[in-house]
């Protein structure tokens, strides 16, 4: 990034952008649609971490905005041509998504097992943080479009759909690990007014 603070170039004004490797696209282009995916989904985590979750799951959610910032360089960055793809250094690793699955797998230590649905909610930071993982879900159906039409380093769409669970027992984390989840009942949903 270079050092000029010059926002508005105009570039975009005609509905194009910018790829990674400098190729001008439609922002209607599924990669583009995809890296403003990852991009919500980075906003959500800084709402999360704004409004304050535990010292534990912030040190998380900063190392995955961070993170983020690889899997959006590698969606806007096009794969080279079929059989050279082990030449091309990939940001997103396999060591990275182990790196994910252990995390997953520390909260699921701490945490009891679950024996029922649970609705998005409890704390503020839980509700947060649900809420980032419904964005993260998007951005992982956002990934595979792309990936279907383009493809991409195929870590990609295995991280997005990591780290929709990582945030699903982060948000448990922040609930008390889960014995403060707002336990799903079908009898208090909506039912039919009886005459």
């Amino acid at each position: 990034m270079s050092g000029s603070s010059q926002i508005r170039t105009r570039g975009g004004d005609r509905g194009q952008t910018s790829l990674g490797s400098g190729e001008r696209v439609s922002k209607l282009e599924p990669r583009i649609a995809a890296g403003g995916m990852i991009d919500e989904l980075n906003c959500s985590l800084g709402t999360s971490l704004a409004f304050g979750v535990s010292q534990q799951t912030s040190g998380i959610l900063q190392q995955l905005q961070n993170f983020l910032f690889d899997v959006g360089a590698d969606v806007s960055i096009p794969l080279p041509e079929s059989g050279a793809e082990d030449a091309l250094s990939f940001r997103v690793s396999q060591q990275q998504i182990a790196v994910l699955e252990q995390f997953i797998a520390d909260c699921c230590d701490e945490q009891p097992p679950m024996t029922e649905f649970i609705l998005p909610g409890g704390s503020i930071a839980a509700a947060l943080l649900h809420q980032a993982r419904g964005v993260c879900r998007r951005a992982e159906l956002a990934v595979l479009r792309a990936h279907r039409e383009c493809p991409l380093n195929p870590q990609v769409p295995i991280a997005m759909n990591c780290l929709s669970d990582l945030l699903f027992v982060l948000a448990r984390r922040e609930n008390n690990n889960g014995l403060d989840d707002v336990p799903w009942r079908r009898e208090r949903g909506i039912a039919p007014q009886s005459d």
